[in-house]
Formats: structure tokens, C-alpha cells, sequence
């Protein structure tokens, strides 16, 4: 299903030529360095390709004739590739012999141009071939190497392409050489196999394209289908012949997931672990809006989020038909694992039920808020909030998926989203606005699924919630506020001392701290400020006979919950008397 769907989009990324991607059998690749040639095949210069500045240098993209596959073997990309392929330059390693690395890049070399040769028969006439060949047969390129982007080259490793003198396209994109490649490739094909993908004869491909831009993957690339263990064999089928695709739909897929992952795409965005990419079965407005929704983008997610279900529901109101709600939305999460990618997560329905499901996460992770707070937090504030030091790389493994998931499918929550919640208020002692908003939804949520009859918490404070854990975090905030203002300016409150204790074995915390609050009552100026207090107290406690020894899971995070309230509650009463 994942790999069909992306082969259908590389098609329509074809149909509709919205997108620069190549075409079968070609690839595009980045080519920071461009060596010109004379037609007599002289050396005439270097062309660095890249722009911008320092570390975001980013080179010029071209399309090139589809990359081997790199392995410990010796395989040389056709007419491009690394300094130690195209001059026998090996780049430096200090942990290796650099006798053994010079030996192993003369042999890199000579495959490079037994490569041309092999492969560009029909096309060894051209002008610039002929010209590329004469300039690699003479093995002097000392007038490379005294260039003053040589040292720079050779030290990074970086790509290297030619140019003819005069064109305007590197030599691999020249016609002739373009038209070689294409009656080679339609002359492939002996062994013909039903494709698993398309459903139509096709040689298989052995090996696949390695998929790029990952977060956390290797940097030369992962795969999401590879064999390659023994142990993987099956009916004595190796590689990817056990599963066999079709190389024409191998490279449709691994084409339209490596744009959708390169630099610089909309859609795309990091969901914790999870790279998470997006598309539809035809364009639709919620491919520009999706990735502001979920990922920590610049522009301002609650105005996306009208935007998009405006978008939605525009067919109702006769919008053009682009908005279909019935048009198919594929949503991939994907994830490193050593030398594969693994599939965190996998969403495939109509932009229509996605819709729904987005306005009702909207809806259940909403509550009162501090002024100047968005009203949507994005999925990345959501989920720091859960992790130590607020790092994303602290985000629990698999917690991300999980959570993305239950939101495009409008399943609850999962519990270890709580979990962590409650263990991040216990340890840093502090509810903040997207922790209240993360437990307030999953209760709610959970509630709703299961058609609970039990009164759950709500957006605001809710003086009716006669839950034990709600109510004793209520009591928790009003003590904390008779201690702030009987000691003004005070360093650190029963916050900071008793909030693990109290959210958990309460018991253990509040008899102590009811004591304390005489204390503090009597330092208040105000008489009748103390009295209000004390009354607000009674109402919380009305009915709550003894504290209880241990409070669950959830009714810590009701507990949470209800402190959250009652300081939103103090918070509003202040400004309004100011």
C-alpha cells in the first residue's frame, strides 16, 4: 500500500509538472563542483555551483544518470561522482592506510572510465564524450589540482560533473547521451516478473534506491525494502528478488519519497523521532497547510487552522472541486533503524475524515490559557512539554508515532503520553499550558471513546468536578496562593517541596500543609481576603471526609488539571481587579 501510493504520486508529480523530478533511469543530484572542458578535451576551469553562505552553502541540482548502488565494492556512478572516481584522489583518513586508499582510487578510476565506455556506446562520437574521454585517457590533471578549489574538493569529497565548453548543460544531459541511455534501458528486461506494485511484467530490481533525508539515518542513505542476510532468503530468491518490484515502479517510488524528503520540501516535518512526509492522490489545498498544523513552523498555526477547515468545507458551499473531501491523503512516518528505515507510522484515507479528526484533536487540547498563548500548540510543543529539559531529542521512543496516529485516526490517546506528562509536573513541579492541554485531552478523549459516564475535565475550571484528584489540585492551588500572599516575592513554594507528594500520596502532604496554611492565613493583611480564602477552601473540601493514601494515574492527572485551573482562575481574578 505505501509503495503503490508513492508510485502513483511520482506519476502525477509527472502529469502535472509541478515538480522538477527525473525521469526513469535518471536522478536529481546535487553537483557542488563543475569541471569545463575544451572540445579538444582540455582542461579550462572549475565551477563551483553552490550559494549562500558558510555552512548553508547548498549545490546547484541536475539531473544526472541514476546512482549505483555503494557498497565496499568498487561501482562508479556514469559520468559522475567523488574525486577519488574521477582523478584517483582519494579523500584523507587518518585512521587508514593512505597506500592502501591510493591503490583502491587507481582502481576507482579505471572503473569510472571502463563505465563510459561500457555503457555510452551508441554515444562515444559525441562531442562531448569524445571530449571527456581525451581529458581522462591523458592522466594529467595537475592543472586540476593546482585550481584554488582543489584543497577544498578533495578534502570533502564533494560531487564533480563536466561541462562541455559552450553548453549550458553538463555533458550526462547532453541529447545524445540522454537517447544512449534510453535504448539501453528499454533493451533490459529479459527476465520478466509480475511487479507487486503495479501488477504488470517487469524485470525486477535487485537492489533499491537508497532513500535520503531521513533524520537520524545514514547520510549516504537507508532502504525500506532490502534483503540482504541469509537468513532473508526465501525459496532460494535472494535480495530483492524475494519480493520483486518492478524497476520502473522501484524508481517511481524511491524518486517521489526522495522529494518528498529533500531539502527544503512542505511537506515534510519531524514528528520526534518520526521524519514524517505527506501527500495527495491529486492537489488539495491541505498539502500546503498540513505540515504548519503539526510541524513548529514560523507562521501562525491558529490562522492555518481556520484556513484549513474553511478549505474543507468549502465544497458545501460550491468550491471548485480541488477541495474534494474525498480526494486521498497519505500521511508516512519514518524512522532510522542501522542501515533501514522503519515505518513509525502509516495513515492512508480521504482528506474528508482527516479533517474531522484534526478539528476534533483541536478540540480536545483546548484549554484556558495564559494571555499572548496560541490556541493551537503545534504536535512539536506538545510533545517537549513531555520531555526532560524540554530537548525533542529527550521525546520518548515511539511516544511521537503513537500520538500522530491516534490523531489522524481519532483513536485515544496513548496512556504513555500521560505517563510522561505526569511524571515530567512531578519531577520539574510545574503545569504548564501545554502539559494541562496534553492530560485534559487524553482524559477527555478516552471518556468519549469509551462512552464513559463519569464527569471528565473541561477546558475551564469546572467547580461542580467532584473528583477527588481534581479537587485536591484545586486545594493544592488555593494553598499555594495564601502562602504567595502571605510572603510576597517569596523564592520557592509547597510547589516546589510537596507538589509530588500531594499529586500522588496525598495523605502524606496535606495534613501537614493544612496546618501550614493557618500560618500563612494569619500573616494577610487583609481580614477579609482571609476569610475568602477560607471559604474557598471549605468549598473545595466540602464532603471530602479524609485524604486518600495513593491517587491513580489518571486522577494525578486530574490533579494536575485542577491546580491548572484554579491559578488560571487567580491569574484572571487579578487582572480584572487591576
Amino acid at each position: 500500500m505505501i509503495l503503490h501510493s508513492l508510485n502513483d504520486y511520482y506519476r502525477r508529480l509527472q502529469t502535472e509538472g509541478l515538480a522538477d523530478v527525473a525521469t526513469e533511469g535518471f536522478q536529481k543530484q546535487p553537483i557542488p563542483f563543475v569541471v569545463v572542458l575544451n572540445r579538444d578535451g582540455s582542461f579550462l576551469g572549475l565551477v563551483d555551483t553552490r550559494s549562500g553562505e558558510g555552512k548553508e552553502k547548498s549545490a546547484r541540482q541536475f539531473t544526472v544518470p541514476k546512482g549505483v548502488k555503494k557498497t565496499s565494492g568498487i561501482a562508479a556512478n556514469l559520468l559522475w561522482d567523488t574525486p577519488a572516481y574521477v582523478f584517483g584522489r582519494p579523500k584523507s583518513d587518518p585512521k587508514k592506510d593512505l597506500s592502501k586508499l591510493m591503490q583502491r582510487a587507481v582502481e576507482q578510476q579505471l572503473c569510472f572510465l571502463n563505465t563510459i565506455r561500457e555503457r555510452l556506446v551508441p554515444a562515444l562520437e559525441d562531442e562531448g564524450i569524445h571530449a571527456l574521454l581525451q581529458f581522462l585517457g591523458n592522466d594529467n590533471f595537475q592543472a586540476v589540482f593546482d585550481h584554488p578549489a582543489w584543497p577544498e574538493i578533495e578534502e570533502s569529497g564533494a560531487i564533480l560533473s563536466f561541462q562541455l565548453e559552450g553548453d549550458i548543460c553538463l555533458i550526462c544531459e547532453r541529447p545524445a547521451v540522454v537517447a544512449a541511455l534510453m535504448t539501453a534501458q528499454l533493451a533490459e528486461g529479459s527476465m520478466q516478473q509480475t511487479c507487486l506494485i503495479t501488477g504488470e511484467p517487469d524485470e525486477p530490481a535487485r537492489l533499491h534506491t537508497a532513500i535520503k533525508g531521513v533524520y537520524g539515518a545514514q547520510r549516504s542513505g537507508a532502504n525500506i525494502v532490502s534483503f540482504n542476510l541469509s537468513a532473508f532468503t526465501s525459496y532460494k530468491k535472494e535480495q530483492s528478488f524475494n519480493a520483486p518490484v518492478g524497476k520502473r515502479a522501484e524508481f517511481a517510488y524511491t524518486t517521489a519519497l526522495n522529494h518528498l524528503l529533500s531539502k527544503g520540501s512542505m511537506q515534510r516535518l519531524q514528528v520526534g523521532d518520526a521524519t514524517t512526509v505527506f501527500w495527495a492522490e491529486k492537489k488539495h489545498e491541505i498539502e500546503n497547510v498540513f505540515g504548519g498544523l503539526f510541524g513548529e513552523q514560523p507562521r501562525e498555526p491558529e490562522q492555518d487552522y481556520k484556513q484549513l477547515i474553511a478549505a474543507f468545507r468549502a465544497p458545501q458551499t460550491g468550491a471548485p472541486p480541488q477541495l474534494d473531501p474525498n480526494t486521498a491523503f497519505f500521511v508516512l512516518g519514518l524512522a532510522p533503524n542501522a542501515a533501514r528505515i522503519a515505518v513509525r507510522f502509516w495513515y492512508a484515507g480521504t482528506v474528508g475524515d482527516i479533517a474531522a479528526n484534526i478539528e476534533q484533536h483541536f478540540d480536545d487540547i483546548e484549554i484556558v490559557r495564559p494571555p499572548k498563548q496560541s490556541r493551537y500548540l503545534s504536535l512539536f510543543r506538545l510533545l517537549v512539554a513531555t520531555a526532560a529539559l524540554g530537548k525533542a531529542e529527550n521525546i520518548l521512543p515511539n511516544l511521537a508515532g503513537e500520538f500522530m496516529k491516534s490523531i489522524l485516526i481519532g483513536t485515544p490517546y496513548p496512556q504513555a503520553l500521560l505517563g510522561a506528562v505526569i511524571r515530567r509536573c512531578r519531577s520539574e513541579r510545574e503545569i504548564t499550558y501545554p502539559r494541562a492541554s496534553l492530560v485534559k485531552a487524553v482524559l477527555s478523549r478516552e471518556a468519549r471513546y469509551y462512552k464513559k459516564t463519569v464527569k471528565e475535565v473541561g477546558m475551564s475550571l469546572d467547580t461542580g468536578n467532584n473528583n477527588v484528584g481534581y479537587r485536591l489540585g484545586r486545594l493544592f492551588a488555593t494553598l499555594e496562593k495564601i502562602q504567595e500572599e502571605a510572603s510576597p516575592g517569596i523564592n520557592a513554594t509547597i510547589r516546589d517541596r510537596f507538589y509530588g507528594a500531594a499529586s500522588s500520596t496525598p495523605v502524606s502532604a496535606f495534613p501537614h500543609l493544612m496546618k501550614l496554611k493557618n500560618h500563612h492565613l494569619g500573616k494577610l493583611e487583609s481580614r477579609g481576603r482571609a476569610v475568602n480564602l477560607e471559604k474557598l477552601i471549605g468549598e473545595i473540601m466540602d464532603g471530602l471526609n479524609e485524604f486518600p493514601a495513593h491517587l491513580s494515574m489518571a486522577d494525578q492527572g486530574r490533579f494536575a488539571v485542577g491546580y491548572y485551573h484554579q491559578r488560571q482562575t487567580f491569574f484572571t481574578s487579578t487582572r480584572k481587579d487591576q
